[in-house]
């Protein structure tokens, strides 16, 4: 089993940055990739960036491309998705999941991870 608890969610106006965080128990960590889901009012959960089980391959969804950045600390057990040049648009509650596939491609599929958090809430006010 593994538990992702979010954190660093807030309020923040309009051209802000927030650096979320997602910290994972569980002693497989390094070998799961990571990824940061959204999820707005009324609409369906989204994904946004994801990053492979050793670090070395990222990817965005394109709204987010050049204002977002994830990237994974193994020895912490711990995934960030660092926020530059927020919107309001970005507002929504952010998930943390994990996928239990080591040789994982569709990043972008919800259904490809087995654990999720239970989200922080970014919030964004023109």
């Amino acid at each position: 089993q593994v538990q992702l608890v979010e954190s660093g969610g807030g309020l923040v106006q309009a051209g802000g940055s927030l650096r979320l965080s997602c910290a994972a128990s569980g002693r497989s960590f390094s070998t799961y990739p990571m990824g940061w889901f959204r999820q707005a009012p009324g609409k369906e959960r989204e994904f946004v960036a994801a990053i492979s089980w050793r670090g070395g391959n990222t990817y965005y969804t394109d709204s987010v491309k050049g204002r977002f950045t994830i990237s994974r600390d193994n020895a912490k057990n711990t995934v960030y998705l660092q926020m530059h040049s927020l919107k309001p648009e970005d507002t929504a509650v952010y998930y943390c999941a994990a996928s239990i596939n080591r040789n994982l491609i569709d990043y972008d599929l919800a259904r490809q991870y087995a654990y999720w958090g239970r989200g922080t809430q970014v919030t964004v006010s023109s």
